[in-house]
């Protein structure tokens, strides 16, 4: 009687949260990613409103693809890059940044989500062999930037964003908080890191080969894996 009770419940439990087309849970889509770094732990959010990146980034962390890959390219004021996993064996002088899954995410730009401190977005490579801007399946990165004033904001909607205006609301957030305005809606950001900025300022601040952008000494994510998220 209690086999078929017990059985009872795992029916119930799976029903309750269905296997997806793409192999994730119906929950996994509702928590929220925890990187534990040598530097310490960062908690990211990911959008809803990047349904591609989001799933792509859940499915990579639950095969565990992160884990043991470094932050390959670091540039204070500006951002940290990681998700090469070429990197997980990399020798010092080794050229990364190059690796990753055999597909593309196609770019999902969307106003809300803009780069400001803290936000989380794919890398990808340059418009000239990528003019749609498709995303790198496994490389991404988050921003550090730094804070701008109204005349910085200027110049970087007439010369970096080619006259297109920068929203107030988001010319308030750059003057505030700070971040990286002139990538806007040329990388998909999807996601934020709400938990752990101090630990993006700590990597961001490591000393790099200057060459490279590579951290003289090797950062990396030890484990990435899903948690219940904290309303």
């Amino acid at each position: 009687m209690q086999r078929i009770f017990l059985f009872l419940l795992i029916l119930i439990f799976i029903s309750c949260n269905p296997k997806l087309s793409n192999g994730l849970r119906k929950n996994d889509l509702k928590k929220d990613v925890e990187m534990i770094t040598d530097k310490g732990t960062i908690i990211i959010r990911l959008s809803d409103s990047t349904p591609l990146h989001r799933d792509n980034f859940l499915k990579l962390v639950k095969q565990k693809y992160f884990d043991s890959i470094m932050f390959h390219r670091v540039i204070k004021n500006f951002m940290i890059q990681t998700g090469d996993p070429d990197s997980k064996h990399a020798k010092p002088g080794d050229e990364l940044g190059n690796g990753g899954p055999a597909y593309t995410i196609p770019a999902e730009f969307n106003l809300s989500l803009f780069h400001y401190k803290g936000m989380v977005a794919a890398a990808r490579e340059s418009d000239d062999v990528n003019p749609k801007k498709a995303s790198s399946a496994s490389q991404f990165y988050i921003v550090q930037g730094k804070k701008f004033t109204d005349a910085g904001l200027d110049s970087v909607e007439n010369f970096r964003l080619k006259g297109r205006k920068i929203p107030t609301k988001q010319r308030e957030v750059y003057k505030t908080i700070g971040g990286t305005p002139h990538l806007d809606q040329n990388y998909t950001v999807f996601g934020e890191v709400i938990k752990g900025l101090p630990v993006v300022d700590s990597i961001a601040a490591t000393p790099t080969d200057k060459s490279s952008d590579r951290p003289i000494t090797d950062i990396r994510i030890i484990q990435m894996r899903l948690i219940k998220r904290n309303k």
